[in-house]
């Protein structure tokens, strides 16, 4: 019985796939690029979803300020600290006949 020489057999079988192989590797490379990138965006969006909520924070912060500061009652009281009085008649209408 001959003994078979299969150390030649896988080299030949090995170099005709390499080009395949090589392929594969590059699509695995490829596969856990894309992975990496994947990773960072969904952290990207999870730090501008954190900083939008922040911001809408303070806008609705803002707003309330500014509508308790607009009261007719809040704006006579600081019209009081520079020296204005409010008035306590009517304003009157101007009408223009041409």
């Amino acid at each position: 019985m001959a003994k078979r020489n299969y150390s030649g057999w896988s080299t030949y079988w090995l170099l005709k796939n390499l080009p395949f192989i090589v392929f594969v590797g590059f699509l695995g490379t490829i596969y856990i690029a894309n992975a990496h990138y994947a990773e960072k965006k969904v952290r990207e969006i999870q730090i501008l979803q954190k900083d939008l909520k922040e911001t809408r924070w303070r806008y609705m912060s803002l707003k309330s300020e500014l509508m308790y500061n607009s009261k007719q009652v809040e704006v006579a009281e600081r019209a009081k600290d520079i020296g204005l009085k409010e008035s306590k008649e009517q304003p009157k209408k101007i009408v223009v006949r041409k």
